[in-house]
């Protein structure tokens, strides 16, 4: 990296979900009331997901959300803050520009961090900003976006912003993913399920500019549509297609589901939890499980998977579970990270995105 501040007129900005500051009930709360108060995360009007989350979420779960924050929290504090922050370093071992990392909710908010980046580099122009995850959703690529935006536009930053796309069949990516798996496929194993983060099916029709494609057609995700840019559902199908053809896994050994749901409302399917169940009772003794919409290992991996989810297996039925740890900083990963970085600051265009 340049030592003299001046001369610097690019950096990267990488951003990830976030986490309490502590696993204090209140600090909990704090961070589950910015999350669930986006407007992209819980999509009812104002008033609405005010009612909602002030008078049926945060009564209880904070107190619930501390226990698990606690079961996988790490001397050195969140997992995911702390497996970004590793990231971050190596990263920028690799690139000649400054790299900073930032959270959607909690610290380091996006708006901290680039008003400090404004403020200590002068001339800075632009900024790369990756969002760390791999799926189009509005609850993630999309809300970081627009909060980074918003911050630039308040602020007045003259910086611009380029916008690392959705990497999910991207080559490099899936040659990462499945490096980091491989060792662990090597061994014998009765199953393989990848579990990706769960949304509202009003999510996939909402980001459908055709408005009448997804999950309104039959196989939608199979038959051509512009909708496919947007859609988390079909990416998700790429990844899972993508990431078998490279390790050639049979069919009938590995399979798909949908985590973390919230509320009522329909969700993607097939839920996680069922499949956990179902696989067990199906005669499934030693199961596997990855969460490829996760690049840095979190409560919903940790704690969700890692341990109910593992528990469930196990009381109806199963053996042996083991989950796969997400790529984190993996040097694959960090590799294929510094590529696209440094591609940017070669003012070459991103290549293999779709």
């Amino acid at each position: 990296m340049p030592e003299d501040k001046s001369s610097v007129t690019k950096a990267v900005l990488l951003v990830n979900l976030g986490s309490p500051d502590s696993t204090s009930e209140g600090d909990v709360r704090v961070y589950l009331r910015e999350f669930l108060m986006d407007s992209r995360v819980i999509d009812a009007p104002y008033l609405i997901r005010k009612l909602i989350v002030e008078a049926f979420i945060l009564p209880k779960r904070p107190k619930e959300s501390a226990h698990a924050y606690q079961s996988i929290w790490w001397e050195e504090g969140s997992p995911l803050i702390v497996l970004s922050q590793r990231l971050q370093k190596l990263l920028q071992e690799k690139v000649d520009a400054p790299v900073e990392l930032a959270m959607r909710y909690g610290n380091p908010s996006i708006e901290s961090t680039l008003q400090n980046l404004a403020s200590a580099y002068p001339n800075l122009e632009d900024i790369l900003l990756v969002p760390l995850y791999p799926h189009n959703d509005t609850a993630t690529t999309e809300t970081v976006i627009v909060e980074a935006q918003r911050v630039m536009k308040k602020d007045r930053l003259p910086q611009h912003l380029t916008i690392l796309p959705p990497f999910y069949d991207h080559p490099d990516y899936i040659k990462a993913l499945t490096e980091s798996v491989r060792p662990y496929l090597e061994q014998d194993y009765d199953y393989l399920l990848l579990s990706y983060h769960g949304i509202p099916e009003r999510h996939c029709k909402k980001t459908d500019p055709t408005k009448k494609h997804c999950l309104k057609v039959e196989n939608c995700c199979s038959v051509p549509s512009p909708a496919h840019r947007t859609c988390y559902r079909r990416q998700v199908f790429r990844t899972s297609e993508e990431f078998a053809k490279a390790l050639n896994l049979p069919p009938e050994k590995h399979s798909l589901s949908f985590q973390s749901r919230l509320g009522v409302d329909a969700w993607l399917k097939p839920a996680t939890d069922e499949e956990l169940i179902r696989l067990a009772e199906s005669g499934v003794k030693k199961l596997l499980v990855m969460c490829p919409a996760f690049v840095a290992d979190c409560l919903e991996t940790l704690e969700e998977i890692g341990m109910r989810g593992k528990e469930d297996f196990l009381a109806a039925g199963g053996e042996e579970f083991e989950m796969i740890p997400c790529l984190n900083d993996h040097p694959l990963w960090t590799e294929t990270l510094a590529k696209w970085c440094n591609d940017y600051l070669a003012g070459e265009k991103f290549e293999g995105f779709e």
